[in-house]
């Protein structure tokens, strides 16, 4: 999951024959508290920008119920809808990631070493972000 900037804010190892779908309620709850306005820090987003991959009801239903917006192309819609303008944003991200040669492709056999190696890529990538703001 990543913001509207691009920066990561929660990340995730699974299988490579896990669907993407099933993992995307348990990697929103992952997504750490954020402060910004005055008052309790927030846990979860307006709204989710998905593509076609993630259109199932049962998910738009969990998604409604947590109170976040699902935005997600719907299948068998031709392409162009409209979601593609915001698809770089995860795609820019994605090759960030890629820019650590070591996670491209995954050569370890333990996945808790690919995971704390994901996880270090995710807080460079943060900093480097915030190194720019400064």
């Amino acid at each position: 999951m990543v913001d509207g900037q691009g920066i990561p804010l929660a990340v995730s190892l699974t299988g490579g024959n896990r669907n993407d779908v099933t993992q995307m309620l348990p990697l929103l709850d992952k997504i750490p508290p954020v402060a910004g306005r005055v008052g309790r820090p927030r846990r979860r987003p307006d709204a989710l920008l998905a593509d076609r991959g993630y259109d199932h009801d049962i998910y738009r239903r969990l998604l409604w119920q947590r109170g976040i917006r699902p935005v997600i192309a719907r299948r068998g819609e031709p392409h162009g809808t409209g979601l593609g303008i915001f698809r770089y944003v995860v795609e820019r991200t994605i090759a960030w990631l890629h820019g650590f040669r070591r996670l491209r492709i995954r050569w370890e056999r333990r996945d808790d070493i690919h995971e704390a190696f994901l996880g270090l890529a995710t807080c460079l990538i943060t900093h480097r972000h915030v190194q720019r703001l400064c």
